[in-house]
């Protein structure tokens, strides 16, 4: 008898290990929308643990076979998100662009504050460690054809999937939205419920609530459409 509760309590020990390494799977609205919340690990790119560490084994796979997968982003704040956004919007306003036509540039590759995938810690950017590395590193030229980081792409393309990351933005000449990032990958075991949860959100509430440049063009009729094109018209495997 002593025996087979001992053997029970060994059992309930290891999976209570087993449940305090789990990723975190409630989100508030504030972790959605990168304004707090969310659990992350790292130093530099911050990343939901689980998301962590299919990272590292695919680096370190990659790794094997002469390919050095670098993260150039990872997680990224609301408030980071922000300064992104109206730092652009003045470029574009200061360029002689009408208010509508400075927020259609920025949303090509731009997300609107609280609406990033990257507020999720499960997306990353990714380039490839080289002994030049190329002025600007998130262009479509380094990825494809003889780019530099084409070896990447091939490599990603082939394996990133078994280790749970997707393309997010794909090359289908069809998809609205975002174009095409051949760097953005996401965990898609965390972000697909992250997304579902994450279109219960009000924005429009969350965006009267901010001091967002441009703020006023943003309207339902606007929300609505970017929500059906940038936010959903994405990679069908992520859906």
């Amino acid at each position: 008898m002593i025996k087979f509760s001992l053997s029970y309590f060994l059992i309930f020990l290891l999976l209570l290990s087993r449940i305090n390494t789990f990723s975190q799977t409630n989100y508030s609205e504030r972790a959605l929308t990168g304004r707090g919340d969310l659990e992350l690990v790292g130093i530099q790119d911050k990343l939901q643990k689980e998301v962590f560490e299919a990272f590292k084994r695919m680096q370190q796979d990659a790794l094997k076979d002469s390919i050095s997968i670098k993260i150039a982003s990872a997680y990224r704040s609301f408030d980071r998100q922000m300064e992104i956004w109206n730092r652009k919007y003045d470029t574009y306003i200061s360029e002689g662009l009408t208010p509508q036509e400075a927020i259609e540039k920025i949303i090509a590759y731009s997300t609107i504050p609280g609406t990033s995938r990257h507020h999720w810690g499960t997306d990353i950017d990714l380039f490839e460690e080289v002994v030049k590395l190329p002025e600007s590193l998130l262009t479509e030229e380094n990825y494809i054809r003889n780019g530099v980081f084409s070896n990447l792409k091939i490599w990603m393309d082939k394996n990133s999937e078994e280790y749970g990351f997707y393309l997010v933005y794909d090359n289908n000449i069809v998809r609205k939205g975002f174009k095409y990032e051949p760097w953005h990958y996401s965990y898609k075991k965390l972000s697909h419920p992250m997304l579902k949860e994450f279109l219960k959100v009000d924005l429009i509430k969350l965006l009267q609530s901010i001091n967002l440049k441009g703020n006023k063009f943003i309207t339902p009729v606007f929300l609505q459409k970017y929500t059906n094109e940038n936010i959903l018209d994405i990679n069908p495997k992520l859906k």
